[in-house]
């Protein structure tokens, strides 16, 4: 039977740049937080292009997931089976799929983690054009660059979780990976996993 198309061309392209900067954002921002991380800045030249190149990576990003999110933020309403699926969330990890509340384009957990990004993201940007030196951050008191710091640190912690759960997800779920490399799904799959749409 023929695939059913999940994802366009450039819907995959923009995932995977957006996969991309993430994880060079991840071992570049690692790398700054803490010295027993340091080592990761020899994948961008040593510390000072880490410095110099972190900030301009998570631009880049920003702008990346911003397509992402314009295409796709209706997908991710929550509904009321979305509410129904997260209260029966130890039926869905114990693969007991059998009375689960149908699911549409994304299933609840997919939409926590898009939404979840979507506020992780900007808090990402806002905060680190603060702490940016040289450019930015002189313009603001010491106080003001404390709390950005922390509130950097904090979001950037949030997004790694989240990711890795969605990179678990994807492995675990057979035929999701697929789906986002040659952007078709099979009959079968879309019907066990996401039968509303």
């Amino acid at each position: 039977m023929k695939p059913i198309n999940r994802y366009s061309a450039a819907e995959r392209l923009n995932h995977w740049l957006t996969a991309v900067t993430f994880l060079l954002l991840a071992f570049s921002g690692l790398a700054l937080f803490h010295p027993s991380m340091f080592w990761f800045s020899q994948l961008f030249g040593g510390g000072t292009w880490t410095r110099i190149l972190h900030p301009y990576i998570g631009v880049a990003m920003f702008l990346s997931f911003s397509g992402l999110a314009l295409k796709f933020w209706h997908h991710n309403l929550i509904t009321r089976n979305d509410v129904a699926w997260l209260r029966r969330i130890n039926d869905v990890m114990h693969n007991r799929e059998e009375g689960l509340p149908e699911v549409d384009r994304y299933n609840a957990g997919q939409k926590l983690l898009f939404w979840t990004m979507t506020l992780a993201i900007p808090t990402l940007l806002i905060t680190g054009v603060v702490i940016w030196r040289p450019w930015f951050a002189g313009n603001f008191a010491i106080d003001t660059l404390r709390w950005a710091v922390l509130i950097h640190a904090l979001a950037a912690f949030v997004m790694i979780a989240g990711i890795i759960v969605h990179i678990y997800a994807a492995i675990w779920i057979r035929g999701t990976v697929g789906a986002m490399v040659r952007g078709t799904v099979t009959r079968a799959w879309a019907a066990k996993h996401h039968p509303v749409v």
